[in-house]
């Protein structure tokens, strides 16, 4: 039995190098032990677990090790046996994390950065979930010709008053309800550039447009451009002859006016309901209520309720008092207080809901509008809320819209302005291409002028069509008009505000300056030429029959060819017929004349020939060469 060590050590003892003098910790033994275990576990065969891997477009090294549950380190040396070196934080994309995911033994599943988006809005309701719901109805005209008084008569209340100067200062939302208990959601809107903002961000909120014209005042600059963002969006007017109770209001003068803007009323044998009404003396309202009535049961308006709710923001601000408040209008669903949504790049659990009275309610239908409070952060007029299933999910769709406007902004940056070319990409292709054109002129004749001359040089082919034409400089109203149709801005002899220029950098609007009637008909020419596709040519050069067929090492098969017609090219398009049927359509891989490679074969010549991957050719075939030229479109 070995003595006991005193725990004394002299010097001669350690000098003479006794290998027992120094003993190990308890906490070395302990971690001997652990290693010793675990490489039993380890050498009895421990099953690895090979995972479904989810790889999205960029991924770091560190959350692919984390999706398989390998080591860091086992990845990074697997990245350096494909040749690539990358740190533990470093992002590597889709392709390399497949080979990686592969490598390493486990299966994966790409999906696109953008796949958070799937099922917030193509979900379809069955038709037997429908239910009938209120119309929503934007009040549009010129200013001052009573939009706010009119809906103050309908509400039977007194928004003006709280106006600065009687000017309508921000968007509201109201639902006033008939004495027949009908329900009509009215929008009240700064003019109309609010309503083309929130449809150039594809917002489809309106059901139908009131149009306010003063009866004494008639058909203004402003009424114009109204019908214009009206007729754009493809919704339904009425229009509310408003001031019928002044001396000088002659309604069949206004008629006449609408026609000369193509709004046709009933009464001069058109399908537009024009109503004489008063707001101060709340004449004929019941009768512009039971027009707005019948318009929407054509429209035949429906919404199912029992869905979580999504719908269109319709104006946000930040209060010093409550924080992110949103003014929304829900579309389908019911939104409830507690319901997690995400509108935009923000997100947020839905606080409190008040209505249009200010008072707090617990659930909006389809069709009402309600402020929300509970946001983090403020969304912009026209952005689409939708409500989902966690905050996990809102906060992952909220981070990816965040990443990808960053990135829009960054690519407008770096692009600069944009190009009438570009905006021409984006035209869909259609029975008749169009060419949507705005004017804006020094004055009205100038403008007119133009506008027939631009209508003249339609086609069957390409159609140009002018979506306003007005007097004046370029405004930001008319960049936004331009941004929600696609049209090409025109000034003649005028010139865009700076506000105007900043926000057309920004939203890549094209803005060309004329002074020369001719010069713009001549560029019109040149863009609705540039706007239809090319033709193209066929030219038969040669033909050559197949005589042998050669299997080379690295070619793979080669036809040994007798040139019967013409010529063959290399580089050239070719068909392979078999008994006069076209069974393969291709260009010429190889082309050779005894060994050497050659440009072409002449008549009565023999030559080898090789496909661009296809092979499956046989002697008697017969090789048609051909060249295909690009014909110029006209008009």
């Amino acid at each position: 039995m070995p003595k006991r060590r005193s725990d004394k050590i002299d010097v001669n003892r350690a000098v003479e190098g006794e290998n027992d003098f120094r003993s190990r910790s308890a906490a070395q033994m302990r971690r001997r032990l652990e290693r010793e275990r675990r490489q039993q576990n380890a050498d009895d065969g421990q099953q690895k677990v090979y995972r479904e891997v989810t790889i999205p477009e960029t991924i770091t090294v560190q959350d692919l090790a984390a999706r398989m549950t390998e080591r860091g380190a086992d990845v990074i040396k697997t990245l350096m046996r494909m040749g690539v070196m990358a740190t533990i934080n470093q992002a590597i994309d889709a392709d390399t994390a497949e080979l990686v995911v592969t490598e390493m033994g486990h299966k994966f599943k790409r999906v696109a950065e953008g796949d958070v988006e799937t099922g917030l809005t193509e979900t379809i309701d069955p038709d037997e979930t429908l239910q009938p719901r209120p119309p929503v109805v934007t009040i549009m005209g010129h200013v001052d010709h009573g939009k706010t008084s009119l809906l103050d008569a309908l509400r039977a209340t007194d928004v003006a008053a709280h106006e600065a100067g009687g000017i309508t200062q921000h968007i509201g939302a109201y639902q006033v309800t008939l004495p027949s208990q009908q329900k009509i959601t009215f929008l009240d809107t700064p003019g109309h550039e609010a309503f083309t903002a929130m449809r150039a961000r594809g917002a489809k909120v309106t059901d139908i447009v009131v149009l306010v014209v003063a009866g004494d005042d008639g058909v203004m600059p402003q009424t114009k451009e109204a019908i214009a963002h009206a007729r754009a969006a493809g919704v339904p007017i009425i229009v509310a002859i408003n001031k019928m109770d002044k001396p000088g209001a002659d309604a069949s003068r206004v008629q006449n006016e609408l026609l000369r803007e193509e709004i046709q009323v009933e009464a001069l044998g058109g399908d537009v309901q024009a109503i004489e009404v008063s707001a101060t003396k709340k004449m004929n309202l019941d009768k512009l209520e039971e027009a707005i009535l019948l318009q929407a049961e054509v429209l035949e308006l429906k919404a199912n309720p029992n869905r979580m709710a999504d719908g269109v923001v319709v104006e946000a601000q930040l209060d010093p008092g409550r924080g992110s408040v949103a003014t929304v209008l829900v579309q389908r669903g019911t939104l409830k207080v507690g319901d997690v949504l995400v509108a935009g790049a923000v997100w947020g659990r839905v606080r409190r809901l008040i209505d249009d009275h200010g008072v707090a309610v617990q659930s909006a239908l389809p069709a009402v509008p309600v402020e929300i409070l509970g946001l983090d952060g403020t969304p912009q007029a026209g952005d689409e809320f939708h409500v989902v299933e966690s905050e996990a999910r809102a906060r992952e769709i909220a981070a990816f819209r965040v990443r990808r406007d960053r990135q829009t902004q960054l690519a407008k940056v770096a692009g600069g302005r944009g190009t009438l070319e570009e905006m021409m990409k984006g035209i869909r292709d259609g029975t008749a291409k169009e060419l949507p054109v705005l004017i804006k002129a020094d004055v009205q004749g100038s403008a007119e002028a133009l506008a027939g001359a631009i209508q003249r040089l339609s086609t069957e082919k390409v159609e140009a069509k002018v979506v306003y034409s007005g007097v004046g400089g370029i405004s930001e109203a008319d960049i936004t008009l331009a941004k929600a149709s696609g049209a090409l801005l025109i000034g003649f002899n005028v010139r865009a505000n700076p506000q105007a220029r900043e926000i057309a950098k920004r939203d890549k609007i094209d803005i060309r300056y004329y002074s020369i009637i001719y010069k713009v008909t001549e560029d019109m020419q040149a863009l609705m030429l540039g706007l239809l596709d090319p033709t193209f040519k066929e030219t038969l050069i040669g033909n050559a029959q197949i005589r042998e067929i050669f299997k080379v090492t690295k070619a793979g098969n080669v036809a040994g060819c007798m040139v019967t017609d013409g010529m063959v090219k290399r580089g050239a398009k070719v068909r392979l017929l078999r008994d006069n049927v076209v069974i393969h359509e291709g260009t010429l891989k190889t082309l050779r004349r005894f060994k050497d490679e050659v440009r072409e074969v002449q008549h009565g010549f023999e030559c080898g020939m090789a496909f661009e991957s296809y092979e499956d050719m046989k002697v008697g075939d017969v090789i048609e060469c051909f060249d295909i030229e690009e014909v110029k479109p006209s008009l």
